[in-house]
């Protein structure tokens, strides 16, 4: 199948390592697939080798704006009703975003027919979708989105894409929740398949006497990282001493290392920047990283965790993993496979590393079961042979109910 698979930004930017897996897969697993980036602008760090499988275009370049032209010329009645589509967005700052980027759908519209694409596939249920509808609806190539969780909360046109897409997949049962409470109606259409992640084959994890806990999220208020310092400040008045590790960087950066300063766990706290997709893999293989961690926080109005990527690859090598019980992370951590506690609170994130730190065998035992519920669930090779069936509108395409969702 030749697929046109629509991002924000990648392979630019840091923020879609997670989608770089499947991307691959698609591609070993004999599918010709086109990156298309929406916003192709920022550094390439996590994208490398999907440059060669990319066609960069700005939302405004030349060869877009005049393509979209002939093109809107070319089907003017088509182009006037997904206008008017459009117009019916729920507030006009979302009108806007739409109508900013017409002339790119325009353009990809002709690009996946020239092509020769026999579907369209956006990651994000924003202005990513929209380009890959209106794309669709002036070429008449099928279209699928996969929303994520900040996406489905903007709710921009999400019931009219959910209605014209053949697939729209939700990375989390909670995601789809959140979408039918919006009023997405009765889709049919609507599936719940989580991110998958590329398995080591095998995992040597390795001890050390001196504990180091990892934390791999962008400096952002949803990620909770002050709790997580105030969390390893009481570790550090109970005795139990160790090494913090940030790999993320974020608006956040300066307040979180006055805060480090101020509890004054600075000197075991190491903010490690951006860290390139490939590094984080080599650490989780040659580091002995004791436990990951994400304090995510919930601030309201369905703004919380989707179900986090990187507590799925923390599991896959066999690395305990401690998080808050925010959004669909409940569906990945299940009992046996690491802790979940309350999100917005130091003391019982210190009380799960606490139990871990100390409890070698505990330690191992929940390594291991995360391990493997991880190869059972989130294996990225049957993950992306299920979308790939989605895509292709095979019948027998699992359901909601399908065990590789959960």
């Amino acid at each position: 199948m030749k697929v046109i698979v629509v991002t924000a930004n990648l392979p630019h930017s840091t923020d879609e390592a997670f989608l770089v897996p499947e991307i691959n897969e698609l591609i070993r697993s004999g599918h010709q697939v086109l990156v298309v980036p929406r916003s192709p602008k920022g550094p390439i760090i996590h994208g490398q080798s999907l440059l060669k499988h990319t066609r960069r275009e700005s939302l405004y370049s030349a060869r877009v704006l005049s393509k979209a032209v002939r093109t809107a010329a070319s089907s003017p009645v088509r182009a006037m009703k997904t206008a008017r589509t459009l117009l019916s967005s729920r507030t006009p700052a979302v009108a806007a975003k739409n109508f900013a980027i017409m002339p790119k759908a325009l353009w990809l519209s002709t690009l996946a027919r020239e092509w020769g694409a026999e579907h369209i596939h956006s990651h994000w249920a924003g202005t990513t979708a929209t380009l890959a509808m209106i794309a669709s609806a002036m070429s008449g190539i099928p279209w699928s989105f996969t929303a994520h969780r900040w996406d489905v909360v903007e709710n921009n046109l999400l019931a009219e894409k959910v209605q014209n897409a053949r697939v729209a997949r939700f990375i989390s049962e909670d995601g789809l929740r959140m979408a039918n409470q919006i009023g997405i109606g009765a889709a049919t259409n609507a599936r719940v398949l989580g991110m998958g992640v590329a398995l080591p084959a095998e995992v040597r994890r390795r001890s050390s006497p001196w504990p180091i806990v990892l934390c791999p999220a962008r400096l952002v208020e949803v990620k909770g990282h002050r709790f997580l310092l105030e969390a390893w400040r009481l570790m550090r008045d109970r005795g139990i001493h160790g090494e913090l590790w940030l790999a993320g960087d974020g608006h956040l950066r300066p307040q979180l290392d006055s805060f480090a300063h101020s509890f004054g766990i600075h000197h075991s706290v190491k903010f490690l920047g951006t860290v390139p997709h490939d590094e984080l893999m080599r650490i989780y293989r040659e580091t002995p990283i004791s436990i990951v961690v994400l304090a995510s926080a919930d601030l309201g109005n369905g703004v919380h965790e989707g179900i986090p990527v990187a507590l799925v690859e923390a599991m896959s090598y066999g690395i305990p993993v401690v998080a808050t019980e925010t959004g669909g992370t409940p569906e990945l951590v299940i009992p046996g496979t690491g802790f979940l506690v309350p999100a917005g609170k130091a003391a019982p994130l210190a009380d799960a590393m606490q139990k871990l730190l100390q409890d070698r065998a505990l330690l191992q035992r929940v390594g291991e079961s995360a391990r493997r519920h991880v190869f059972e669930t989130r294996n990225v090779v049957e993950v992306t042979s299920v979308l790939a069936k989605f895509l292709a509108g095979e019948p027998e395409a699992p359901r909601r109910d399908n065990p590789v969702a959960a």
